[in-house]
């Protein structure tokens, strides 16, 4: 019994050892790197992975494509280049590449021939382009992820995210926990969360909730999520349930009201590390709010919810980022968890993502 006792506390010296805020993306899933919306027609774009430059081109015909982003002669970044057809041409001297990511460059000698960059899988879907930053041989097993509500005419759905300073192990944590409703109660007024319970897996942890407002007014932004004014939040306590999954590497929240059958808002959203070290994330967020009984009514108030909603964005991105420079200042992570949910968040990240270790020979 001593023996395993002392494997049991050598394990867990072992995992303590592990910072999260060190653990790497895995890269074997699809991620958003830009919207449709920023590449146009026989257009290139340059965007990051984890510090890896990337060249998005969109073909005169066929869809987009994705390749290293340096050029393989003096590593020009190929995304200030100009499509010619369905290639990429480089900036500086002209070089092009096709999609394969083979230099066909006419009149070159035969060195400048040989010159080939490294082609990623890449698909558009919902306004979004996906790239595949690993295995390339996963990509047709590995699914794209699917927000069914951003195609659905009863939903109407707003496309947001900025960069934000931070390890995205921190955004994870920020929405599972809504413990941190304090933060934002000059938006919403004071609310209770009740902590309904949570469900995990090997890919998965999942979180519910519901509130009770307990001081302050209903904003109007929140009237037009549930469809109703509620003036007396005690006749409404608890009648909402808040559903927050991180199913490895996405999140996801979803509420549901009673007597509405469907969800009244679904978020889909995904952090996209930016630099080498992964402590600069950009998100990619589909807000999907269902429409109102009086026609056009949601349009009209549109405006409104989008400013509420880049206020809550700002207050947690103000909080997470305060985080990240306390860790940079500590030198480490020094967070005491004791939310259990949370806790299971950081075991879920830690086992699907990449020890530094791992990481740093997968890039070699």
């Amino acid at each position: 019994m001593e023996n395993e006792l002392h494997q049991i506390s050598d394990h867990s010296a072992c995992a303590v050892q592990i910072d999260l805020r060190r653990v790497r993306t895995n890269p074997d899933f699809w991620y958003p790197v830009a919207w449709s919306r920023e590449l146009g027609g026989e257009k290139a774009i340059d965007v990051r992975f984890a510090g890896q430059h990337i060249v998005i081109v969109r073909p005169k015909s066929g869809v987009p494509y994705a390749l290293d982003g340096l050029c393989a002669h003096r590593q020009v970044l190929l995304g200030k280049g100009k499509v010619c057809g369905d290639q990429i041409s480089c900036p500086a001297h002209g070089l092009r590449y096709n999609r394969d990511g083979q230099c066909v460059s006419p009149n070159v000698s035969a060195e400048a021939q040989c010159l080939r960059l490294k082609s990623w899988a890449c698909r558009e879907k919902d306004g979004l382009i996906f790239v595949f930053m690993g295995d390339q041989s996963l990509a047709e097993i590995v699914p794209l992820p699917d927000f069914p509500r951003v195609r659905d005419t009863r939903y109407r759905t707003r496309r947001f995210g900025q960069m934000v300073n931070c390890h995205y192990s921190f955004m994870h944590e920020n929405l599972m926990d809504m413990n941190h409703q304090v933060l934002h109660s000059r938006l919403v007024g004071k609310m209770k969360p009740r902590f309904l319970g949570m469900d995990h897996g090997d890919d998965f942890v999942e979180a519910r909730y519901t509130f009770a407002r307990t001081g302050g007014k209903q904003p109007l932004s929140e009237a037009l999520i549930y469809g109703q004014r509620r003036r007396d939040g005690r006749d409404f306590a608890y009648r909402d349930v808040m559903t927050i999954r991180t199913h490895y590497p996405y999140q996801s929240l979803r509420i549901e009201t009673q007597g509405i059958e469907e969800p009244v808002m679904e978020l889909w959203i995904s952090y996209v590390p930016q630099d080498r070290e992964q402590m600069t994330n950009r998100v990619f967020g589909l807000l999907s709010i269902k429409r109102l009984k009086v026609p056009f009514l949601l349009d009209l108030a549109w405006p409104i919810l989008v400013a509420f909603t880049e206020r809550v964005f700002f207050e947690d991105r103000e909080i997470v980022e305060l985080e990240q420079a306390a860790w940079k200042d500590l030198g480490g992570d020094h967070n005491r968890e004791v939310f259990p949910v949370i806790n299971q968040l950081r075991n879920l990240l830690r086992r699907c993502g990449q020890a530094p270790e791992s990481a740093e020979k997968a890039a070699l």
